[in-house]
């Protein structure tokens, strides 16, 4: 058993984070000791890295806890946690096409520029005559 100090440290994971992912019932209420501190086993430290992880690559909270309800049972077939990836990886695979095209844009006008003063700059343009589309 560790304090939340310990397992803070153990996972990477910032104090008030931690007590977040209970607030919202990612991690059980631990134990607390006659002081009150949180005591945390070795399934909180598995279970908090296992939600760390998840955030790395960028799975919404309301995905990562049904992740880890599957993680939960294990005899379950793996479908439905392979079905919540593949919906992340087409989320990943849209804003890397919105930002290639606004990599493109910001190439486009910054390529234009031909230096000299604001009233001939081309990325002020673009953006006026982006906004005046809109």
């Amino acid at each position: 058993m560790r304090p939340i100090g310990k397992l803070a440290a153990a996972t990477g994971v910032k104090v008030p984070t931690i007590r977040f992912y209970e607030e919202i019932g990612l991690l059980p209420a631990p134990p607390r000791t006659a002081s009150d501190r949180r005591m945390y086993n070795d399934e909180a430290v598995r279970r908090l890295s296992f939600i760390r992880q998840a955030r790395h690559l960028g799975f919404a909270l309301d995905s990562i806890r049904s992740l880890l309800d599957l993680s939960d049972h294990p005899d379950l077939p793996c479908d439905e946690a392979n079905a919540i990836a593949e919906r992340h990886l087409a989320e990943v695979r849209r804003k890397i096409a919105q930002l290639q095209a606004l990599q493109s844009e910001l190439s486009r006008m910054t390529a234009e520029c031909a230096g000299g003063r604001v009233s001939a700059c081309k990325v002020i343009e673009a953006l006026h005559d982006h906004s005046a589309s809109h």
